[in-house]
């Protein structure tokens, strides 16, 4: 039988692959730290937020995932997201290595690692290739991402309004 928190991360991959974003979001706790080169530091609600955002946008989207393992206090996994990136309207498969702390049945911090160069490779094309390696890209690479969220996350108020 598999422990609690490994249920529970194959519960929140699950339901990622349905693009279910509330289950996803009732994984987290309310005060959860969610990180990965393109979000860097999200806390709470904008995690949750971004996996909302995440699900809304998925356009051929596909996920698998494997090697989950976790005991009382963390956890890990292996996962791959294949999706159309709207803004170029090129494919790409990103393989993510998650890790995961645990707390009272909740995932606290949740902390995945890829390739960004890779991704951006795919993603942006010859601009990925050339100059997708390069910290002031990756930086732009960022901030869009980030500005995405800060006005998915005020059209969510406002329609919450």
């Amino acid at each position: 039988m598999a422990h609690p928190n490994a249920e529970l991360v194959t519960r929140f991959y699950q339901a990622f692959q349905r693009l279910d974003a509330e289950t996803m979001a009732a994984c987290y706790s309310a005060d959860v730290h969610f990180s990965d080169p393109v979000f860097t530091d999200l806390n709470g609600q904008e995690a949750a937020d971004m996996w909302r955002m995440l699900a809304s946008r998925a356009r051929q989207f596909s996920l698998t995932f494997d090697g989950v393992e976790a005991d009382d206090l963390s956890g890990r996994a292996n996962w791959v997201a294949t999706y159309l990136f709207s803004q170029t309207g090129r494919m790409v498969e990103n393989r993510i290595q998650a890790r995961f702390l645990f707390s009272d049945g909740k995932i606290i911090e949740h902390h995945d690692s890829f390739d960004l160069w890779r991704w951006a490779r795919q993603a942006l094309g010859a601009k990925g290739w050339l100059l997708g390696w390069a910290p002031p890209v990756q930086d732009a690479i960022r901030k869009q991402a980030a500005r995405g969220l800060a006005a998915y996350r005020t059209g969510a108020l406002k329609n919450l309004s």
